[in-house]
């Protein structure tokens, strides 16, 4: 609403900026004596001629001609236009000047009537297409702007069941294995699902809140597995003040207990946080078996191009992300400049 009130504003000093000087030019040159006939007569074509030619060249043949029916049609539309305007403009100027203020048209006064046209036409061209173009501009940002949305929402609900079956997998293994831990995992959960569906319309989140939530899931998957994998965190910088897409983080973190735990001796996970000012590194280490190294490195599986396109489409300009595998480990290293609330 402000924005359309800025707009109707603008466009409203800019018609009485344009129709005041197009006023106050020929009165200023009349004589004394022709003053306020002068002012008159300039007052009345303004009015009859050049602001309804003005008025239908941008609000009507420029939005709807040019539109629809193309360059061609709306050249003949307005040369059309133009010509009738010429005609009425000279036919009011004489019935005005003879039959009002008794001032007679001047010589080549129907040439200089038709100068004014063109220019009118002229100024109303190019304004009209600065609208036009800045309008069909802004529909395309805007249809930009629907489909990336549109995109992440889908990209985010792939991340939320996902995880979900994967967290009542591990319950279900443990209602059958060590019963006693179940109910914990299942409080665990409910933290995440509750973080889920707070944070599932929202654009961005503080960092602290995905941070926990990260810890959650490790801690989740602590209690699953126990000593038979080792999980190492590390943690440096202060994530306070500043906010992130949700759920980012964690399909690394994920992506790790998936394919670093399994047919491997002495399983290891490790993940590092470290924020300096504004930038977050963030690198998720893990072991993998050798004959998975070259598909762990290209990044496949649904979590790690998830994210990657979500990085892509939301940091474009403010990210760095390495995948590596080599040596029996993959690694994902990501960087990521950050941002504070409304700053």
């Amino acid at each position: 609403m402000k924005e359309f009130l800025q707009n109707k504003y603008k466009t409203l000093l800019f018609h009485l900026f344009l129709w005041g000087l197009w006023f106050y030019l020929p009165v200023s040159m009349a004589p004394d004596e022709e003053f306020y006939s002068r002012a008159f007569q300039i007052a009345i074509l303004i009015s009859c001629t050049h602001i309804p030619l003005f008025l239908v060249n941008t609000e009507l043949l420029i939005p709807r001609v040019l539109e629809k029916k193309g360059v061609r049609s709306y050249l003949w539309y307005l040369l059309g236009v133009m010509a009738v305007v010429i005609l009425f403009h000279n036919f009011l100027r004489e019935q005005i000047g003879r039959d009002f203020i008794h001032v007679q048209p001047g010589h080549g006064s129907g040439i200089k009537g038709a100068i004014a046209i063109t220019l009118v036409a002229a100024i109303s061209t190019g304004y009209g297409l600065l609208n036009y173009f800045a309008r069909q501009e802004r529909i395309h940002q805007e249809k930009v702007q629907e489909r990336l949305q549109s995109e992440l929402s889908f990209l985010r609900n792939q991340i939320s069941p996902h995880f979900i079956f994967n967290v009542l997998n591990g319950i279900v293994y443990l209602i059958r294995t060590k019963s006693d831990l179940a109910e914990p995992i299942t409080l665990k959960l409910s933290e995440i699902i509750r973080y889920m569906l707070y944070v599932n319309d929202r654009e961005e989140v503080p960092l602290e809140k995905e941070l926990n939530y990260l810890k959650v899931y490790m801690d989740l998957q602590n209690v699953r597995f126990g000593d038979d994998v080792t999980v190492h965190f590390e943690q440096s910088g202060d994530p306070l003040d500043y906010t992130i897409e949700p759920m980012l983080l964690i399909p690394f973190v994920e992506n790790a207990f998936k394919h670093g735990i399994g047919m491997l001796e002495s399983p290891s996970i490790s993940v590092t946080f470290a924020m300096q000012g504004a930038n977050l590194s963030f690198k998720v280490r893990n072991k993998i078996a050798p004959e998975s190294e070259a598909q762990k490195a290209s990044g496949s599986g649904i979590g790690l191009r998830n994210v990657k396109r979500r990085l892509d489409l939301l940091y474009p300009q403010a990210h760095q992300l390495t995948v590596d595998a080599q040596e029996g480990w993959f690694e994902a290293n990501l960087k990521l400049h950050l941002h504070r609330p409304n700053a």
